[in-house]
């Protein structure tokens, strides 16, 4: 899928109405979220920095609690039920609140604007295990990046101008933003349940589930089930790990921007304009740089991406305010405030590229009927992140430490959170690494790649051009390969790590260590008796001039004892890259062209019966044709 079919989603009844309806879901909750921040901080009634601050975190907390509460439940009732129908009864309830919501704001009763912050945080509760678990229903596979990126651009969006309308609302019409404020909510609220009724239907996946009411006993269940999948629970700690990052940054903005930089509501808002328009960027890059699959190597730059800006912030830092509440046209005309909203921009984006390959994910990976359970569980964990942000952004507070220390704290704790979870899941930082040398150096293009099979035992037959030939085929194709390799390439530094982690198999030849040998057709049988994908190079060494060289047995032995499927993979364009043998020793020489065109052409899978070594040489050189 490309950059065009990305979007093209958005005209198909698929997919149009359902984000319509999240999109205009998020503009409201943060438009009343904004107006309620913007009345403390900067509205009539006019509260200490203290104060304010401290109404603000509560406020947080208020909205949070609801995903402790609700979430174990929520999962269950997404999977239990044909999820359309619960959107519109969930966007009902929305018009419900906002009326209360209205009544708060006309008579701004602090008390009851943080009891509607509850019943919004309990619509979301609902609403997440939806809006995440119907995107497979609707999307094929090679959307899911695509749709994803698509969702969070709009979500973001929608927060941006939710955020603008709201503080703009209460900061600069003091006479009539109230009114205004009541309108904007109901009309918004009305207007998401009229796009939610020609959401297609998604159908239950567990409709026979006995749906349990006990919030302390479902989610301690809930979060231990899911944490027997390794992938999908780590995704999920990276996921809550980003929301702590973003709940301690957006907490922080509007004392930010008041306190620290000096500026107005209208500072505040264009500080949350920048990470917005960041993670929307980001996000809806996803698609591209992932060439439309789940590519978890995003996630690795994304992690670092952050760090590194999250750093350069705190050094961007003003010593001193700018002034005293100054505008939006002040603000911008010292150099310095643009180096904190570009830092503030690029931490959003890296984010983009952090979070959306992990929804992703978890989609991917986990079974039908236990994805919105899959979901509560990333909410309940998101939940309890902020919480613990919360909790350590205080007590720092307590500590001394100033708002721009904590930027430095948080993207110092980004760097040891993500080396932790890359420890735990090294498939991300390999998927990364493989992501880099093929996307930094190459175009690649590939052909076919919809013959291999999503599951099952399947050998991939390839010809030998480069020292990198398993990246591009490990880095191209879905799912996980295991790769017989000569053992001297599977020790080479940098890449011996991807080859281990993608559980490579070192051979030898049967006269240099028989020992070897043997195991690594032990190790191979084995992995098609296990439905795994096994690539083989039945050239046995790379070229030296360009051309194949004659298959040898070895395959057919793996064929005798283990029968599968045969897919024959012709590799286009590495000869002559810095890792082939052309003109002397790979890596030992200056590339002569960078973004040279490489991929994979994929040809039809060969009954293992009707395998011959000739026949299959013959079908790789056809399907190589003249590029090597």
């Amino acid at each position: 899928m490309n950059q065009t079919s990305q979007f093209a989603l958005l005209k198909e009844q698929r997919f149009a109405p359902f984000f319509t309806t999240q999109l205009l879901g998020a503009f409201n909750d943060n438009l009343f979220k904004s107006a309620l921040i913007a009345l403390l901080s900067f509205g009539a009634l006019k509260l200490s920095a203290e104060d304010a601050g401290s109404l603000i975190a509560m406020s947080g907390g208020i909205f949070i609690l609801p995903f402790f509460l609700f979430s174990a439940l929520s999962g269950q009732i997404a999977d239990k039920y044909e999820k359309s129908m619960l959107i519109r009864r969930i966007k009902l309830a929305e018009i419900a609140i906002m009326c209360l919501g209205a009544i708060a704001f006309w008579i701004q009763s602090v008390p009851m604007l943080m009891g509607i912050l509850f019943l919004m945080g309990t619509q979301s509760a609902f609403f997440g295990p939806i809006k995440y678990g119907i995107l497979p229903q609707h999307l094929h596979e090679t959307e899911l990046i695509g749709g994803n990126g698509v969702v969070e651009l709009g979500t973001f969006l929608a927060i941006l101008l939710g955020t603008i309308i709201g503080t703009q609302l209460i900061t600069n019409s003091p006479n009539g933003s109230v009114l205004l404020t009541c309108m904007f909510i109901l009309v918004v609220a009305v207007s998401g349940y009229l796009a939610s009724r020609k959401i297609p239907s998604a159908k239950a996946p567990d409709p026979n589930l006995s749906v349990r009411f006990n919030p302390a006993s479902e989610t301690w269940k809930l979060v231990k089930y899911t944490k027997k999948h390794r992938v999908i629970f780590q995704s999920i700690l990276g996921i809550s790990w980003f929301w702590f990052m973003g709940a301690t940054y957006l907490a922080q903005f509007p004392i930010f921007a008041r306190e620290v930089l000096g500026g107005d509501g209208n500072v505040f808002t264009v500080l949350l304009a920048a990470f917005s328009i960041g993670i929307g960027v980001g996000s809806a890059l996803c698609e591209r740089l992932s060439g439309g699959k789940v590519e978890i190597g995003l996630v690795p730059l994304g992690a670092l991406g952050i760090t590194l800006f999250g750093l350069d912030l705190f050094f961007a830092t003003p010593a001193a305010p700018f002034g005293s509440l100054i505008g939006l046209g002040e603000f911008l005309s010292h150099a310095a405030a643009w180096r904190v909203l570009i830092d503030i921009m690029l931490i959003g984006l890296f984010g983009g590229f952090y979070i959306v390959p992990l929804y992703a994910l978890i989609q991917k990976t986990s079974a039908p009927d236990r994805l919105s359970r899959a979901i509560a569980c990333n909410n309940v964990m998101n939940a309890m992140f902020m919480v613990l942000s919360a909790i350590i952004v205080g007590v720092m507070l307590k500590l001394g430490f100033s708002i721009a220390g904590m930027f430095l704290a948080v993207a110092i704790l980004n760097a040891l959170v993500a080396a932790y979870i890359f420890r735990l899941v090294p498939e991300f930082l390999m998927r990364f690494l493989i992501w880099m040398l093929m996307h930094s150096a190459y175009k690649v293009n590939n052909t076919g790649l919809d013959k291999i099979p999503d599951q099952g035992a399947a050998i991939l037959a390839c010809n030998h051009v480069s020292f990198v030939d398993a990246l591009l085929v490990g880095g191209s194709i879905r799912r996980p390969v295991r790769f017989v390799m000569y053992y001297k390439i599977f020790k080479i530094p940098v890449l011996s790590f991807i080859f281990k982690t993608a559980g490579a198999i070192p051979i030898a030849g049967r006269k240099e260590d028989e020992a070897m040998f043997n195991s690594a057709f032990e190790k191979m049988q084995d992995t098609i008796r296990k439905g795994e994908l096994l690539c083989i190079f039945p050239e046995g060494q790379i070229t030296y001039d360009g051309e194949m060289n004659d298959f040898k047995p070895g395959i057919m032995h793996v064929l005798e004892k283990s029968p599968a499927p045969v897919i024959p993979i012709a590799l286009q364009g590495l000869w002559g890259s810095l890792f082939s043998r052309k003109d002397g020793p790979a890596m030992k020489k200056r590339p002569k062209r960078m973004f040279a065109k490489i991929g994979l052409v994929v040809g039809d899978p060969i009954p293992p019966e009707a395998v011959t070594l000739d026949g299959l040489q013959n079908t790789v050189e056809k399907l190589r044709g003249d590029r090597r």
